[in-house]
């Protein structure tokens, strides 16, 4: 077996390591990444993919898990513990292809690639084990077997970092996704397996009515009509199995983007909306993913039926006036669909307007318990359900019309054509039975394209939903040029220039939508490293855009702003953030459903680690939250948001404040954070905001 070490590419070549994996992954990158990593090797690979116009993401494996990764990980970079990196082109259940310095692949065992990623455990723990199995006597010939599982046992939750997923990102092309996950090739295959079927299927009718009606039928005929219908089985696994691929690929693809989306929305794409329509834009997004690959799946094969039925209808009694006429009777559902959508778009808009008020009710009965009226409770909701039951109404008779008539009109209009023939007795019997068996294959498959169409006309109303979050996902972050994020300065933070200037700001211009007047306008500042600023002004004086220009929220329309003498564009969006952080108003922050540690630590790398909880309970008890510590059973890992611990208001302020604090940032800016604290935990939050924040700006009101 090759040694390892020779198919290690050097950090000096880390550049054409990558883009040689992207090449070999068929990810098609756009340029080799300039450049060479610094000390933060994980930031310039990130960066370096994107410059490559693809994604890298960092992961991590408990040691247990390991050798499973490798198995699944693929096109990947893996760092080796002992210096280098490996590029794994293709992978396996015992064996992956790495591309080695030379650019020539090679298989190696899966166990080595893991054996080299785990060594240093292993030689650290090792020992200790081996020397407890020569003193329990175990036989050398089980000792491998034992070392492992002993291995496992004691390292199991280790965590093995260096490894880089390579992959498309996100948010880039749909249509290249698809082509990756090779979707059009397994509608393709799911079509041809449905369609060979139905050949099959017919063949082996004819084969029994062609012995029957001539009078033919011995034990040959029966044989082949026998083999015809056991060759259908294997083409319906194979139909099955890619509608379950496609299914599965589709459907991650589709999550994946519709997230992706959702981190990149602008706040005020969603600031106006409540909590009931933010419910029925995740409705609507599971709506889109179930509909469009049910629809569309229902959709393509009752196609191909339909154009497997027009031959055989031309040659029964029916002739081609019978094809066309299935021809034309497609395009009448096809009308009828169009008619149905309009009916059903009525009907969805009323029905998730219904949802928004019930869920807006639901969340504000306590508001409405003591300020409100009983007898204005259900005002305006009477109005509101008549015209959803008229909707309703029409809505359903329009799908009657498209799931009934249309099928079983199909079979009128069938015999209506046949009936002639037979009466005049000018259709011999052959023709006869090609017509009507026929007609009722192709009624089937009428049924088939109706509900297929109901399902995609339902999947394109919710589509109206989804699309903002969907698009969304292709809006690019900005990324740091030149390598940025790798090549700008690592040095502590207390080494670095007291008088240094942290932001520096010339005429900054911003406005909200569509306004005339700029809430910002000619803005000009410069704060300087270890400063303390207080920004105070009326409501509505743009403190607040001040502040979400600073730490990254929004770009500035108009001006310069300068964050450690660097733009937005050199640093990019991680490495600005990265460098100023902001504890937002009350009501734009949030205490999300998950424990008390993640809630603070949400900022930093996830799982902590255990000097990272350390840190937070400093600083918790430090802002005077020791106490809801100690009340807490679970401590930092209890349960808080909507279904578990209540925090109080005061609680939540505190809590937004240690979450800006562990982000360690360079400029920390609390926006009416202090608002509902009392005078003590004020003094004492104070305290610890000026003992641990490197620069600092408050805005309160006056």
């Amino acid at each position: 077996m090759i040694p390892l070490e020779t198919l290690a590419w050097p950090a000096s070549r880390l550049g054409e390591a990558l883009h040689a994996l992207a090449r070999g992954g068929g990810l098609e990158p756009a340029s080799e990444p300039a450049g060479r990593p610094g000390d933060d090797v994980g930031s310039w690979i990130e960066a370096a993919a994107v410059a490559m116009g693809l994604e890298a993401e960092d992961i991590e494996a408990p040691y247990a898990e390991a050798e499973s990764l490798v198995r699944r990980a693929a096109p990947a970079l893996l760092r080796l513990p002992a210096g280098g990196f490996l590029a794994l082109v293709r992978a396996g259940r015992r064996s992956v292809v790495l591309l080695g310095p030379d650019h020539r692949p090679r298989r190696v065992p899966v166990a080595a690639v893991r054996d080299a990623l785990c060594r240093e455990l292993d030689e650290r723990t090792g020992p200790e084990i081996d020397g407890l199995l020569a003193e329990a006597g175990v036989p050398p010939r089980r000792r491998p077997r034992a070392r492992a599982a002993m291995l496992r046992e004691r390292l199991g939750k280790t965590p093995i970092g260096g490894f880089w997923l390579l992959g498309l990102p996100s948010g880039g092309s749909f249509r290249r996704q698809l082509r990756r996950a090779r979707a059009g090739w397994l509608a393709g295959r799911m079509a041809g397996a449905h369609l060979a079927q139905h050949v099959l299927l017919l063949t082996s009718w004819w084969v029994l009515g062609k012995g029957v009606l001539e009078g033919r039928l011995d034990r040959g005929w029966l044989i082949a009509w026998a083999l015809l219908l056991l060759t259908v089985a294997p083409f319906r696994a194979l139909e099955m199995w890619s509608s379950g691929l496609l299914t599965t690929r589709a459907g991650s693809l589709i999550k994946r983007r519709l997230m992706a989306g959702v981190l990149r929305l602008e706040p005020e794409e969603i600031r106006h909306q409540g909590v009931g329509q933010l419910l029925g834009r995740v409705l609507s997004s599971e709506a889109v993913e179930i509909l469009v690959l049910t629809g569309g799946h229902l959709g393509l094969i009752s196609l191909t039926e339909i154009v497997l039925a027009v031959p055989i209808l031309a040659a029964g009694a029916g002739g081609w006036l019978h094809a066309l006429l299935l021809i034309g009777w497609s395009g009448v559902a096809l009308f009828l669909c169009r008619r149905y959508f309009k009916d059903r778009r009525a009907w969805t808009a009323a029905r998730l307007g219904m949802t928004h008020d019930l869920v807006e009710q639901m969340v504000g009965h306590r508001t409405r318990l003591a300020q409100q009226r009983p007898g204005q409770w259900h005002e305006g909701e009477d109005r509101a359900l008549e015209d959803y039951l008229r909707l309703s109404v029409a809505m359903d008779r329009r799908a009657a019309l498209l799931r009934v008539v249309v099928p079983r009109g199909w079979l009128v209009l069938s015999l209506a054509v046949v009936a002639p023939g037979f009466v005049s007795g000018a259709a011999t019997p052959a023709g006869l039975a090609i017509a009507l068996g026929a007609a009722l294959f192709a009624y089937k498959s009428l049924w088939k394209l109706v509900r297929g169409l109901a399902d995609l006309a339902e999947a394109a109303i919710s589509w109206q939903q989804v699309a903002p979050i969907f698009l969304a996902a292709g809006r690019q972050e900005t990324a740091a040029s030149g390598m940025a994020a790798a090549m700008t300065s690592t040095a502590p933070r207390e080494d670095r220039d007291e008088a240094a200037v942290v932001v520096e700001a010339h005429d900054l211009l911003y406005r909200y939508g569509e306004r005339a007047d700029p809430v910002l306008r000619g803005c000009s500042l410069t704060v300087r490293s270890g400063e303390r600023i207080l920004l105070q002004g009326p409501s509505g004086g743009g403190k607040s855009t001040l502040a979400s220009l600073l730490v990254g929220l929004r770009f500035p329309q108009a001006g310069l702003l300068l964050l450690e003498g660097l733009d937005r564009h050199s640093l990019g969006d991680e490495g600005w953030r990265r460098r100023a952080v902001a504890a937002p108003q009350f009501q734009e922050n949030h205490v999300l459903v998950d424990t008390f540690a993640f809630n603070l630590l949400m900022g930093r790398d996830w799982p902590p680690r255990p000097a990272d909880l350390e840190e937070a309970e400093a600083v918790c008890r430090e802002l005077g939250l020791g106490d809801l510590l100690d009340r807490m059973p679970a401590g930092l890992l209890q349960m808080v948001g909507e279904s578990g611990w209540q925090l109080s208001h005061g609680e939540k302020s505190r809590l937004f404040i240690a979450r800006a604090l562990l982000q360690r940032a360079e400029l920390v800016v609390l926006d009416e954070s202090f608002a509902a604290l009392d005078p003590e935990s004020l003094r004492q939050a104070l305290a610890c905001v000026l003992g641990r924040a490197r620069t600092l700006m408050v805005i309160a009101h006056p």
